[in-house]
This record gives C-alpha cells, structure tokens and sequence, in this order.
C-alpha cells in the first residue's frame, strides 16, 4: 500500500489537466492576434482598392466607386461594419477605410477596435 501512495503514476494527467487551460487561454489570444492582424491586412487593401477605382471615375461618380470597390472584395463579416470614405484634394484622391475587427468569430462579435487603411494615388487628368 505504501508503494503506491509514493508512485508517480498518473502525475502526467493531472499535469497536464492543469495546464490545459492555460494551453487553451494562449491558443485563443493567438487566434485573436491573427484576426487583428488580418483585420489590419485587409483594411490596407480595401484602401487599396478604393483609390484605384476612384483615381479611374470621373469626379462625379467617385465617390461611390471608391465606396463600392473598397468593399467589393470584403467578405460580410468584415463588411457590415466597415466605412469607406474618399476624398480629393491637391491633385491627389485619398481613401479611408475602417474596419471592426471580431472576436473570436468573424461576424459574430465584433471588437471595440478598429482598424484603419488609408491609401492615396495621383488623380486621373480626365480629357
């Protein structure tokens, strides 16, 4: 009986039931830094995006192509909270673009952040 209370079986388990939480707490916040640095990624390329296609319009009509292009290649969890905005000035077109970045879940839960894209380019001499 003795032999037993000193054996060091089974001490794996429970290490391992112990640190599981923190295994599972470090995996979420990776995750989570992974959906922020997304976020950031694709808040640059809608900006992107938007100030070609402004750059391309006649004055117009420019501010709906950039809105439009600057969430035509989001997908809707990105793209329900997302503002899109251009602007002209001193020969260039500017665009802005804000997106809220998820928790966890794309399109479930957003996050009190928001991360922003901006981007500029030369405007179009239009004939």
């Amino acid at each position: 009986m003795r032999r037993r209370l000193r054996s060091d079986s089974g001490q794996v388990a429970v290490e391992f039931l112990g640190m599981t939480p923190t295994i599972v707490i470090t995996l979420v916040l990776l995750w989570q830094c992974v959906l922020l640095g997304y976020t950031y990624t694709l808040a640059g390329n809608a900006a992107d995006e938007a100030v070609r296609a402004a750059t391309a319009a006649s004055p117009g009509s420019r501010a709906g192509a950039c809105r439009q292009a600057g969430l035509d290649k989001l997908s809707e969890a990105w793209r329900s909270g997302a503002e899109v905005s251009c602007g002209t000035g001193g020969g260039f077109v500017k665009a802005r673009v804000a997106l809220r970045v998820p928790v966890l879940l794309p399109g479930v839960i957003d996050f009190p952040v928001t991360v922003t894209g901006r981007a500029g380019a030369v405007e179009e001499a239009t004939h």
